[in-house]
């Protein structure tokens, strides 16, 4: 029998401490608050090479997401018109995967702590990336060379 492809599992969990939606600010760069991921076991080998100061896409689905909605407004913007959510940073969407960059605090063994994550308490953790400037920086800032211009 083959796995399903669009099979996600989650490899760790939020410990945060925003506990409700209205808690949690819209974005993880308006908060300095200090959240934990815990990586399950059996994925904390995968957690090697990451050191404090680092910093790092965090994936997270989002699960108290509205994901029927396909139309909102920007954050800020309640009077604005109506857009479509994938030209919107809204958690509510139909597959309400957040991406947030977050600053790596302290790394203790299966336990991170960063900061500038805006999810809510038992949010389950997809997936952990490193920011790289030489390929997360929009292509025109960058010069032939790869070099930020």
């Amino acid at each position: 029998m083959t796995e399903d492809p669009m099979n996600c599992r989650a490899i760790g969990i939020v410990r945060s401490p925003f506990k409700e939606r209205g808690d949690a600010p819209c974005q993880g760069r308006r908060t300095d608050e200090i959240s934990s991921i815990e990586i399950s076991p059996e994925y904390q080998e995968g957690l090697d090479g990451l050191k404090t100061g680092d910093d790092l896409f965090v994936l997270c689905w989002f699960d108290r997401s509205d994901r029927s909605v396909l139309k909102t407004r920007r954050q800020g913007t309640e009077d604005g018109p109506l857009r479509g959510v994938f030209s919107t940073r809204s958690p509510a969407r139909p597959n309400p995967i957040s991406l947030t960059l977050v600053k790596l605090v302290e790394i203790t063994g299966g336990t991170l702590r960063v900061r500038g994550l805006e999810a809510l308490d038992n949010t389950p953790v997809l997936d952990i990336k490193p920011y790289s400037e030489g390929i997360d920086t929009p292509r025109e800032t960058m010069g032939c060379d790869g070099k930020l211009l």
